[in-house]
């Protein structure tokens, strides 16, 4: 069975965007990179792994979900179809969306997502945000997590507003960079019973 893997960059204090979407003071540069553009290259967007001569194998992901402000970072610069070497699925109540390999869902997440999940392929992306993250917490099976020495005060939290609810996850890895980035994987934990 497929796998829904929720892969993005975290603030030390726990925002993976400023109030108003801002992620530029993520690191873009450092002995990490190299590893990710390697390890993930599937989610570089297409245009950039295209000018930096990265391939994309889609052996991690073949599939992203997104809701509409985390799509709708690139529109403004004309950029309808950033992943366009996945399945893009945009998960909007009201919103329409055209372009390569783009698919806009008004559907419920957490269905789509096991539904997918019951396909053949590679695992599924969760790109973002915040609030699709908390929709589709319990169907999250790992974390990925890119912690930038960084802390923004306020801004989009890592799982938007989600009722207090413990869940466990189980470290599988973790490497320091020089650079301050840490990227930490986890496995949801068997639960008991």
């Amino acid at each position: 069975m497929r796998e829904l893997v929720y892969y993005v960059a975290v603030s030390l204090d726990g925002f993976i965007a400023g109030p108003n979407g801002e992620f530029d003071s993520f690191l873009a540069e450092g002995d990490h990179m190299d590893v990710i553009n390697e390890r993930f290259a599937d989610t570089i967007p297409t245009d950039f792994a295209d000018a930096l001569h990265i391939p994309q194998s889609r052996s991690m992901f073949d599939t992203v979900l997104m809701g509409w402000n985390t799509y709708a970072v690139g529109l403004p610069f004309g950029v309808e179809s950033p992943y366009r070497h996945l399945r893009q699925i945009v998960f909007t109540r009201g919103r329409n969306a055209t372009g390569e390999s783009l698919e806009v869902s008004r559907d419920d997440p957490a269905e789509v997502v096991r539904r997918l999940k019951q396909e053949v392929g590679a695992s599924i992306w969760l790109c973002g945000g915040g609030a699709l993250a908390a929709t589709l917490a319990d169907e999250i099976d790992r974390l990925v997590l890119k912690r930038n020495p960084v802390l923004f005060g306020t801004g989009i939290p890592l799982f938007g507003e989600r009722p207090y609810r413990p869940e466990r996850f189980d470290e599988v890895a973790t490497t320091a960079f020089e650079s301050g980035v840490v990227l930490s994987e986890y496995r949801r934990a068997p639960s008991a019973g």
